[in-house]
């Protein structure tokens, strides 16, 4: 099993865990956008869009760019990648799993014996 930073994991998934940072992703998924514009669709100062921004970016799932007074950020997916192939992991060791037990019942179903209704 491949090893993980488990600081880098709990900054991803922390900075995943809140629905604004979410939407604020899926608005760079599109490209880049500056600070006033991701701001723009939520109810909230640009004080706490730049908090949310800050996390994003110690996470390392954004990237900051100025040019004078204008900020404008990126999308940079390897921390996402990185989350992704760490959840792959699991999802291989649930899916075996899963197989292992759906191959049970069967078995289980095969040997049960049959009932007639006429029986009842």
């Amino acid at each position: 099993m491949v090893e993980y930073s488990s600081e880098l994991l709990d900054r991803t998934f922390g900075a995943l865990a809140d629905p604004t940072r979410r939407q604020m992703l899926a608005q760079l998924s599109a490209g880049e956008t500056c600070v006033t514009d991701l701001a723009r669709p939520h109810a909230m100062s640009l004080a706490a869009v730049s908090k949310h921004l800050g996390v994003l970016e110690k996470a390392g799932l954004v990237k900051r760019q100025r040019n004078g007074r204008v900020h404008s950020m990126t999308l940079d997916p390897k921390p996402m990648q990185e989350a992704q192939a760490w959840l792959d992991q699991y999802r291989k060791f649930w899916d075996a799993n899963l197989d292992s037990f759906a191959t049970y019942l069967e078995k289980l179903h095969k040997q049960e014996p049959k009932h007639d209704d006429a029986d009842q």
